[in-house]
């Protein structure tokens, strides 16, 4: 089945490519959503179809923390973030690659491109205990740790 629109009345939702939560993730937070390019937004990747969802709960804005590691399992330098990078390179972070992320506090989407680009990943603090130790736990469609923008998802 294909989706024509999606209009979110209350609160931040994922929609997922297939059911169960697998496939490419789609954010999609209050407001019309007229057609598939309007949920896909900048991602390189399309889809009319998304077969399954669920709410997304996170804090407000002023409460959301994230930190990132340069490796795999929280481990080496870290950078804590409370704000929204549209380059995560351009605020200091020296790779195109993200190993693992730790979510402090609140939801945030990860882009696989600057300017929020890109596949979508998903981070919260109410699933996994907030901890993405490799990056194929960024979600079933994760194929590497290509993350160059962050935001926080809003409420």
């Amino acid at each position: 089945q294909k989706i024509r629109s999606i209009k979110v009345d209350n609160g931040p939702w994922v929609g997922y490519e297939y059911p169960e939560y697998q496939g490419q993730q789609f954010i999609l937070e209050k407001g019309d959503y007229p057609c598939y390019q309007a949920w896909s937004g900048n991602s390189s990747y399309r889809t009319e179809h998304m077969l399954s969802f669920r709410p997304i709960k996170c804090a407000n804005h002023s409460d959301s923390k994230i930190t990132m590691y340069e490796c795999e399992d929280m481990m080496g330098r870290k950078f804590e973030m409370c704000d929204d990078y549209p380059s995560l390179m351009a605020m200091g972070w020296c790779s195109k690659e993200v190993p693992s992320i730790k979510v402090n506090s609140g939801a945030w989407v990860g882009y696989q491109f600057p300017g929020y680009r890109g596949y979508q990943y998903i981070f919260e603090r109410d699933r996994r205990q907030g901890e993405y130790r490799k990056y194929y736990e960024f979600g079933t469609q994760a194929h590497s740790n290509q993350i160059q923008s962050m935001r926080r998802i809003q409420h």
